[in-house]
């Protein structure tokens, strides 16, 4: 790091300051303010800030690394960011009459109470032992890598900057809320988007362009039934990711994460209306093609650069590649002065505005699922002030867990992807009934999400447990289940498990009635909001969502 980056990166904090001074100086007196930024968001602000809380270090360090070590495998779950289009055109006008601030929130309008309390503790559950932790557990190794800092003042320089950066990050995010967090992401998505255009570019030019990576990716074989590392769509005998596996596995995960989950679908909550929270998904669905080529490729170019100049990437003390290092190695070594400073920026904008979107979407769901549903008279203000408090309660607990999280190696987007793998199917089961079928009763939801929580918990607890245990001959229908059977088939079958579970419940127990589900589920709204949301949208908005449809399949059969 020379004086110039010293001095971008200066510039660019500057910036951010005076965005967030703004910010903190708007009024926000209650929980819409604070939380949904006073539901005024336009388009762009939606898109954009769904893009950059969904790019955190698990791209920059995990999907590069999972690029390095093979190839277009992880792709699925990138290019499956279409999916933001179905939480634009059938999912935002049930929330949208919902008039609710969180998706536990409405659960329980669309079921009962029960099902909020446990959609929020699974969600606050997952985000401080997954995304919190993960995020700042690769921060970390991200700035360890890019300055090539081992020790300061005696600290190893992994907790100095895992901790300056989620202190930094909390501060701006418990004064200025939902606002300071969808409009520094006007800021930040497009540095991130240029300093990893960059990287591209400069990476395809030292390795002598892009058939040239295509050429020795392609003659790397990834399994024993001649599938390479370019292949998206590999034999289904393979191990890791089957073609149909990974085909089922990523579309569960992804409608889930882009249509009910809070940390995204709070972005969308934010807009004036169906029209701007509709075209902020379009936006955002477009924003999402770009990851698989500025941070999956440049990972691919990094094992490219490898196996031509022998000694690119550094190596692990067990003697394999570290993968996860592909991305931080091209910063540090193809780029110059000035320009290193302004990737960092770049790195910078993506984990501090992942973060900030995990921190206030952590502090709604306890404030508003939690705290004001047993002291529902509090002041305005005051719920503000706990979303605050809670803020720093789940900074507190993701710096705890990431000493654990700092034994998990050289996988992290797998990590992520396998857990969320057993979270999403309950949660998505218990939403597709709820908004599609009528006649599902509030105990029916409350089961799907249930059985997908015990289940979950199950196969991660048989992971835990037959990881480490000694090896045996003997295999039980247990551990053919829970451990033997691919993750992704797994997360396809629990669905389905899910689903049977939450219809045979619903058909068994009292169908709700057409007043509380009024507006909630297909076929229940009122002529005024079936003309309110066709007004929200024309016939730009279909060409465009075709326009993406189009380019996702391209994508496919070019990396077939």
């Amino acid at each position: 790091m020379e004086l110039l980056d010293w001095l971008v990166i200066g510039l660019f904090f500057i910036a951010l300051i005076g965005i967030i001074v703004w910010v903190v100086r708007q009024k926000q007196n209650n929980a819409a303010d604070y939380f949904l930024g006073g539901k005024d968001a336009t388009w762009i602000a939606i898109g954009a800030s769904i893009f950059a809380s969904n790019i955190g270090s698990e791209h920059l360090i995990g999907l590069a690394g999972s690029g390095a070590a093979s190839g277009m495998a992880m792709a699925h779950w990138e290019i499956q960011g279409w999916m933001i289009l179905i939480l634009g055109w059938v999912f935002v006008p049930f929330y949208t009459r919902s008039m609710v601030y969180t998706m536990p929130e409405f659960l329980e309008r669309r079921y009962n109470s029960a099902s909020r309390t446990i959609l929020s503790l699974i969600s606050l559950i997952s985000y401080v032992l997954t995304k919190v932790a993960v995020t700042v557990y690769a921060g970390g190794l991200v700035f360890q890598q890019v300055f090539g800092i081992d020790t300061l003042w005696g600290i190893d320089f992994f907790w100095i900057a895992a901790i300056g950066l989620v202190l930094i990050t909390a501060l701006y995010t418990i004064f200025g809320g939902m606002k300071s967090v969808l409009y520094t992401s006007v800021l930040q998505t497009p540095i991130l988007l240029l300093g990893s255009l960059i990287i591209l570019v400069l990476g395809l030019k030292e390795l002598g362009g892009w058939d040239k990576m295509m050429e020795i990716c392609s003659a790397v074989e990834v399994n024993e039934y001649g599938d390479t590392m370019t292949n998206l769509i590999r034999d289904n005998r393979d191990g890791n990711f089957p073609w149909l596996g990974a085909l089922i596995g990523s579309a569960v995960i992804g409608f889930w994460y882009w249509c009910t989950d809070q940390f995204i679908v709070q972005r969308v909550l934010s807009g004036k209306d169906e029209r701007e929270a509709r075209r902020g998904t379009i936006f955002g669905a477009y924003l999402k093609l770009l990851p698989v080529f500025l941070f999956l490729i440049p990972g691919m170019i990094a094992f490219a650069l490898h196996q031509s100049q022998g000694s690119f990437l550094p190596m692990l003390e067990n003697g394999n590649l570290n993968t996860d290092a592909a991305f931080p190695t091209l910063v540090a070594k193809l780029l110059p002065a000035g320009v290193k400073g302004l990737i960092v920026c770049g790195i910078l904008a993506a984990l501090m505005s992942s973060l900030a979107s995990l921190f206030n979407s952590s502090a709604a769901l306890f404030t508003i699922d939690f705290y004001q549903r047993y002291k529902p008279n509090t002041n305005p203000k005051k719920l503000v002030r706990i979303g605050q408090a809670a803020t720093v309660v789940i900074v507190v607990l993701g710096i705890l867990w990431i000493p654990i999280m700092r034994s998990i190696g050289d996988v992290l987007y797998l990590y992520l992807q396998d857990v969320q793998s057993v979270l999403a199917p309950g949660i998505a089961a218990a939403f597709l009934i709820g908004i599609l079928w009528k006649r599902a009763s509030a105990q029916g939801g409350m089961w799907a999400l249930l059985s997908g929580l015990i289940i979950g918990l199950t196969r991660l607890g048989a992971k835990i447990y037959y990881s480490n245990a000694a090896p045996s001959d003997s295999h039980s229908l247990f551990q053919a289940v829970f451990f033997d059977c691919n993750w992704l088939f797994f997360c396809g079958w629990m669905l389905v498990f899910c689903l049977a579970v939450g219809v045979i419940v619903s058909l068994f127990t009292k169908a709700p009635s057409e007043e509380k589900i009024q507006g909630l589920v297909f076929g229940t709204a009122t002529a005024e909001q079936k003309a309110a949301t066709r007004a929200s949208w024309n016939h730009w908005d279909v060409i465009h969502s075709i326009i993406i449809l189009g380019i996702t399949a391209a994508f496919y059969i070019y990396f077939w």
